[in-house]
C-alpha cells in the first residue's frame, strides 16, 4: 500500500479539522452511481428478500416513506415485548412483532422521547404546548403529564415512569447562535428521538457549542405533581441523557462535544450525589461514547477507540464490580452504533461507509456479533481489563444505504430480528433482518 505523502496528510488535516462542515459535505453521500436506488425502488421498494451475500432475509416493516425506528440506545419495545413503536411524518404508529400489522396511535407533529418500561405507554413532547405527554398504545387513553421549562428539553423517563429528566438554560436571553439550551432558532419539530439525518456541518458545530460554556442545569420533573428539581448545574454542554431501565433514579448522561475534547460518559443519582465518569482515558486522543445500557440496566456499554480512528473495542463496564471488558474488532467491522440482546449473548453493529472515523474500506453492512472472552492463563489482578473479541457475521448488504442516515440498530426483545432504518430505496423506511437464516 502506497504511505500517504506529508503534503496529502496536512490537506487532510486542513479539510477534517479547519473546514469540517465543508468536508463533510463532500463527503456526505459516498455512494457510486450504480449503487443509488432506481426509479422502480423508489415507487415501489420490495417488502422483503433474501440478501444475496449474506443469505439472511429482510423485511422492509413500514408502508410509510419517512417512517423510522428510534434511536439505537432508546427503548421503542412495550414491556411485553410484543409491539414496537416508530415515528412517521404524521405522528406516531405501532407495529405489532408477531403479525406485523401497523397502526396510527398519535396524529400530529410531535417529538417522540421514548417507550415505557412499565406501561405500554409512548412519551412524547408536544412543542406547540411545550408540554409533555403520554399515550397508551394499546387503549389510546392519552394524559398531559406536565408542562416542560420554556428554555429546556425533556430527553428520557425513567423505569418505574415517575420521574424525566431533561436540561434547561440558566440564562434568559438565548445564545444568539444556539438558542435556548443549545438549539438553533431555525430547528424544525422532529418526530424522532434524534434528528433523522446528521447536518453536514455538525462537526463545526459541536466544537463551537462546547466552547460557549453556557450555563445549564441538569433536571428532573415529577411526572404526578410537575415539580422541577435541579441535579447538576454545569458549564459543561450536557446531552444525551438516558435512564436506567431497571433502577429509576440512575441516570447516565454525556459531556458533549468532539469526543477527543470531553470526558463522555457520566452516571448521576436523582438526587444529584455520585456523579461519577464511567471511562477514564489512558492515552492522548483516546475517544469514547455512544454510550448505552444493557437491557438489565447493570452494564455500560460503549464505542471505544484508542486511539481514535486506529483501534477499535466495544467496552463494557459492570456499575457493580467496576469490572471493565473490552471487546476488539477490525476497521471494517467498526459500527456508528451497537447494541445487545435481551440475554446478553448477541450484539450488534450497523457499519458505516469510508468517511467515518474508521474510514473502514469494506464497512457497509449490518452486523451480527458473537462476543467471546479471551481466557487468562497468565497473571490475574482484579484491576485488569477483561479482554474479548467479536466474531463478525454480515446480514445486510447496506452499500446502496447514504450513510447521513444513522441505522441505529436494535434487536427485538425475542432476539428474532434486528431492527434498521434505511434510505436504501430513496425514502427512509423501517427494516428487519432475521438472525436466523431460512431453512433451504
Amino acid at each position: 500500500m502506497q504511505r500517504p505523502t506529508l503534503y496529502s496528510l496536512l490537506l487532510s488535516f486542513l479539510l477534517a479539522v479547519a473546514l469540517p462542515g465543508a468536508y463533510a459535505q463532500a463527503h456526505r453521500d459516498t455512494r457510486s452511481p450504480d449503487k443509488m436506488p432506481t426509479a422502480a425502488e423508489i415507487k415501489n421498494p420490495p417488502k422483503s428478500w433474501i440478501d444475496s451475500d449474506t443469505g439472511h432475509r429482510v423485511v422492509r416493516l413500514t408502508n410509510e416513506p419517512g417512517s423510522a425506528s428510534f434511536y439505537f440506545n432508546v427503548n421503542a419495545y412495550t414491556p411485553d415485548g410484543k409491539e414496537m413503536i416508530y415515528t412517521t411524518p404524521e405522528g406516531i404508529s405501532v407495529l405489532n412483532l408477531q403479525t406485523l400489522q401497523t397502526r396510527s396511535v398519535v396524529k400530529g407533529k410531535v417529538h417522540t422521547i421514548v417507550v415505557g418500561h412499565t406501561t405500554p405507554s409512548v412519551f412524547y413532547i408536544k412543542p406547540g404546548e411545550n408540554a409533555l405527554y403520554k399515550t397508551n398504545v394499546d387503549t389510546g387513553e392519552t394524559t398531559m403529564l406536565a408542562k416542560v421549562p420554556s428554555h429546556g428539553n425533556i430527553a428520557t423517563v425513567n423505569a418505574d415512569e415517575t420521574l424525566a429528566a431533561g436540561t434547561y438554560d440558566e440564562v434568559d436571553r438565548p445564545n444568539e447562535q444556539f438558542g435556548h439550551n443549545g438549539r438553533g432558532s431555525t430547528d424544525t419539530v422532529q418526530a424522532q428521538t434524534s434528528p433523522l439525518e446528521q447536518a453536514a456541518s455538525k462537526g463545526e458545530m459541536m466544537v463551537k457549542r462546547l466552547a460557549a460554556r453556557i450555563p445549564l442545569v441538569l433536571y428532573t420533573l415529577n411526572l404526578k405533581d410537575g415539580k422541577i428539581t435541579p441535579v447538576l448545574h454545569s458549564t459543561d454542554w450536557v446531552n444525551h441523557l438516558l435512564f436506567s431501565p431497571s433502577d429509576p433514579t440512575l441516570l447516565m448522561y454525556c459531556h458533549e462535544g468532539p469526543w477527543q475534547s470531553v470526558d463522555r460518559i457520566w452516571t448521576i443519582r436523582t438526587d444529584g450525589t455520585h456523579n461519577e465518569l464511567m471511562h477514564k482515558r489512558t492515552m492522548a486522543m483516546e475517544i469514547a461514547g455512544h454510550e448505552f445500557w444493557n437491557w438489565q440496566g447493570d452494564t455500560v456499554f460503549y464505542d471505544l477507540q484508542t486511539p481514535k480512528g486506529q483501534d477499535f473495542w466495544l467496552a463494557t463496564l459492570k456499575l457493580a464490580t467496576g469490572e471493565h471488558t473490552w471487546y476488539h474488532m477490525n476497521r471494517n467491522e467498526w459500527s456508528i452504533h451497537f447494541n445487545v440482546s435481551k440475554d446478553g449473548t448477541l450484539m450488534a453493529g450497523d457499519g458505516g461507509d469510508p468517511g467515518q472515523v474508521a474510514k473502514a474500506p469494506d464497512g457497509e453492512w449490518i452486523y451480527l456479533f458473537y462476543p467471546e472472552l479471551i481466557k487468562n492463563i497468565g497473571i490475574a489482578n482484579k484491576d485488569f481489563i477483561n479482554p474479548g473479541v467479536l466474531y463478525a457475521e454480515k446480514l445486510v448488504n447496506m452499500s446502496k444505504h447514504n450513510y447521513a442516515l444513522e441505522p441505529n440498530v436494535s434487536f427485538t426483545p425475542d432476539q428474532m430480528m434486528i431492527i434498521f432504518r434505511s434510505n436504501m430505496f430513496g425514502p427512509t423506511y423501517v427494516f428487519g433482518v432475521e438472525i436466523a437464516k431460512p431453512a433451504k
